[in-house]
């Protein structure tokens, strides 16, 4: 059975940051792309980062990069603004610098980020 789990999310000023986790099991990601996207109340999920390109909303400000067991990726967040408040997901997939839901084949449960002004 295939795994995401995403950690690291909570609570955060306005201007703070935070680093999210998500460790893949159940197979190997060596040749999977990986991405996150968010989705904030209300809304639609958005696409947010993969290891090679960032949404506007937040270039400049998160960095996705993946760990040395290359079954790990992170998604460092910085200068965090209440509007980045979402439920943050990982992505597996086969098709590298994807950006569409619809290109993902495996997905974490989320992570609550919050950010508070």
């Amino acid at each position: 059975q295939v795994q995401l789990v995403e950690s690291g999310g909570g609570l955060v000023q306005a201007g703070g940051s935070l680093r999210l986790s998500c460790a893949a099991s159940g197979r190997t990601f060596t040749n999977y792309a990986m991405g996150w996207f968010r989705q904030a109340p209300g809304k639609e999920r958005e696409f947010v980062a993969t290891n090679t390109y960032c949404a506007d909303s937040v270039k400049g400000r998160f960095t996705i990069s993946r760990g040395n067991a290359k079954n790990t990726m992170f998604l460092q967040m910085n200068s965090l603004k209440p509007e980045d408040t979402a439920v943050y997901y990982c992505a597996a997939g086969l098709i590298y610098g994807a950006t569409r839901e619809d290109e993902y084949d495996y997905w974490g449960q989320g992570t609550q980020v919050t950010v508070s002004s």
